[in-house]
């Protein structure tokens, strides 16, 4: 992803309530079976909007392993 982050789902926290998908700038993510699913990681820019847009904390941005 970027500048050594990535983008973290945890899908049995996810109400699919779609918030982080309208708002990622990347359309990065989509709701596939009313849950929000990473579809172009590679797009990612790791802006955390989506994390701060969440109700449900089920999407965020981490350091990467190395």
């Amino acid at each position: 992803m970027a500048n050594g982050k990535k983008l973290v789902t945890e899908p049995s926290w996810c109400k699919g309530c779609g918030y982080c998908v309208e708002f990622c700038p990347k359309k990065v993510l989509v709701l596939e079976h009313e849950k929000v699913v990473i579809k172009n990681p590679d797009q990612c820019i790791c802006c955390a909007i989506c994390e701060l847009h969440c109700p449900d904390y089920a999407i965020w941005v981490e350091k990467e392993d190395n």
